[in-house]
């Protein structure tokens, strides 16, 4: 039988290193999360006997868009800004998104940092900020709401 779903993207949120980032997205596409190889490769031999090995790669990227006026900004910054300034690995620690409607559709990682900082533009209106951050040990549930 069917029903009715829900999803309210104000209600997805980012944990960082302990710091919450739950607001002052950017409008549209917000939050991308990317895995950077498939769980599996696959061999295919002459004979067309398939076998397959898993890559036990688990390293992401994932892009955050906020406005320049977002605290999320600050909170980055600050973390980039330590792991320049302070001794290797200052600047790596936790991350969780969270889609808190469904509460199962869970992404973390025990060792996330800031890839890189965004690009920045001035305008006669706010303008985004991308940020990039990776990490090495993605776990993943894609749930539905």
């Amino acid at each position: 039988m069917a029903g009715t779903k829900r999803y309210d993207a104000a209600q997805v949120t980012l944990f960082f290193m302990g710091l919450l980032i739950n607001s002052g997205y950017a409008d549209g596409e917000f939050l991308t999360i990317v895995q950077e190889t498939p769980d599996y490769e696959t061999v295919v031999g002459t004979d067309g006997e398939v076998s397959r090995s898993r890559t036990n790669n688990r390293h992401a990227v994932i892009m955050v868009k906020l406005a320049q006026t977002s605290q999320g900004n600050t909170l980055f910054s600050t973390l980039s800004n330590a792991g320049i300034l302070a001794a290797n690995g200052a600047d790596i620690g936790p991350m969780m998104v969270r889609d808190r409607v469904s509460g199962i559709c869970v992404f973390s990682a025990a060792h996330c940092w800031i890839a890189k900082p965004p690009d920045v533009s001035f305008d006669n209106k706010v303008t985004m900020r991308e940020w990039q951050l990776e990490c090495s040990d993605l776990v993943r549930f894609d749930g539905g709401s």
